[in-house]
């Protein structure tokens, strides 16, 4: 400011002076004063114009440079252009930390829906959007009752009960493939909500499979304790001769028996599921195992049968298999074992180990029985799955084999094939990537 009254004081000395100068005459005085008034005019006007070019650049927005000059209206000019910048980079600063926890959002696995206080949709990500089929170009600023029509979550919102989450079908659930989220608001400022859904479907079909085997499990071992409890009931209080007690006890041998590889059978899914996987550097005779597997084929045929299958086996000799020797030797005689049991006696079942064109090697097992009807078989490897209940359990299965056989399969590197045609048999066969296999004969 004291510079400013100093520029005038000075423009009009200065004019004053020059009118002094130019008139030594009487009327120099007024001169002098007229000239003083004409430069306080001509600084008056040079000041206004430069507060005009200021608040020009002002209503511009202040982009850009403009030529204000020294004084009061340049200082003015630098302290505001000082503050602007500094708050244009405050607010690119908070621009960016929006765009990267809006990011953040983005990339979360749960569905985000922001809420304003009307229960309109401000912004959602893209997994909201699968969850719920939003549309960011329909769907911003619409009600979200308005989109989410399902009567369970519509009451939810309705009560303003947001204390605990609900469970509703998704926007792609289907009677052959539901979807289960599970969806919870929560409140915060200025009224506004926040919408989490979460996909629950792994975790509700893990429970449901939890229930089934927990089920099954009680069910298969209830039966023969059964059973047991009802000769052990007979034994206590009848008489019997020696040849009807000899006959009990079988009974109840048989019955202990299956509980026996019942349990087993669990231990060694238990023991799949929680061990790491088996070596890829200790190799297994192929030749053993086939050699193994037959002794015993033969033997549970003898067992179960009064006369025996057609048994073939094709050996492919000097070959090995990096793995669990023990394994490898459960998933194929698990195999083997259903052909004979599920296959009427004198037929033939072939049992076989050979090279593919790729590279790896196929194990399979074709059986001429009765044949799996198609709706069955991409069920056949769960547990306690089972064709028919009552023939299963007649010739001594469990309904755990081919869930081994998968496990075993798939720790192997391998996969479990099943093809089946009702009248005409079953082929049943696992395969081994190149990785796994080496034979002198391909010079591996």
């Amino acid at each position: 400011m004291i510079w400013r009254l100093l520029s005038l004081l000075l423009c009009q000395a200065f004019a004053a002076g020059l009118g002094w100068y130019l008139a030594p005459t009487p009327w120099g005085l007024p001169i002098a004063l007229a000239s003083a008034l004409v430069g306080s005019c001509l600084w008056l006007v040079l000041d206004t114009t430069r507060g005009l070019r200021m608040l020009a650049w002002l209503r511009g927005g202040a982009q850009g440079d403009t030529a204000i000059g020294n004084g009061l209206w340049g200082e003015a000019y630098d302290r505001v252009r000082r503050i602007l910048r500094a708050t244009n980079k405050r607010t690119q600063e908070s621009d960016k930390r929006l765009t990267d926890f809006l990011a953040a959002l983005q990339a979360s696995p749960n569905g985000v829906v922001l809420l304003d206080a009307e229960v309109r949709i401000e912004w959602f990500n893209q997994t909201a959007a699968l969850h719920f089929g939003f549309d960011a170009q329909r769907d911003l600023l619409q009600h979200l009752g308005n989109l989410v029509r399902d009567p369970g979550f519509a009451a939810y919102l309705a009560e303003h009960n947001f204390d605990h989450d609900i469970t509703m079908p998704g926007k792609e659930s289907r009677d052959a493939k539901p979807v289960k989220l599970s969806v919870h608001l929560h409140p915060y400022g200025g009224g506004r909500m926040l919408l989490l859904s979460r996909d629950i479907t792994a975790v509700e079909q893990a429970e449901a499979m939890r229930r089934d085997f927990v089920a099954n499990v009680s069910h298969e071992i209830r039966t023969p304790l059964t059973v047991l409890a009802g000769f052990v009931e007979t034994l206590q209080t009848l008489p019997l001769d020696d040849e009807e007690r000899q006959r009990y006890l079988g009974l109840m041998e048989q019955q202990a028996q299956r509980m026996q590889t019942l349990v087993n059978d669990l231990l060694t899914l238990s023991r799949l599921e929680g061990s790491p996987p088996p070596p890829n550097n200790e190799w297994v005779s192929v030749d053993m195992l086939m050699q193994h597997c037959e002794q015993e084929a033969r033997d549970l045929s003898r067992l179960l049968w009064t006369e025996t299958h057609d048994l073939r086996f094709d050996r492919t000799p000097d070959c090995e298999i990096a793995g669990s020797a023990a394994e490898l030797h459960s998933a194929m005689s698990n195999l083997i074992g259903n052909a004979i049991r599920y296959t009427p006696a004198q037929r033939r079942i072939e049992v076989c180990f050979y090279m593919s064109p790729e590279g790896g090697a196929v194990f399979y097992v074709h059986d001429q029985g009765p044949g799996i009807a198609q709706e069955h078989l991409p069920r056949l490897s769960e547990r306690f799955y089972r064709v028919d209940r009552s023939r299963s359990r007649d010739t001594g299965g469990t309904g755990l084999g081919l869930a081994i056989v998968k496990h075993v399969a798939q720790r192997h590197g391998g996969e479990l094939h099943i093809e089946s045609t009702p009248g005409k048999g079953s082929t049943f066969s696992i395969t081994f990537a190149a990785s796994r296999i080496r034979c002198e004969t391909t010079g591996a």
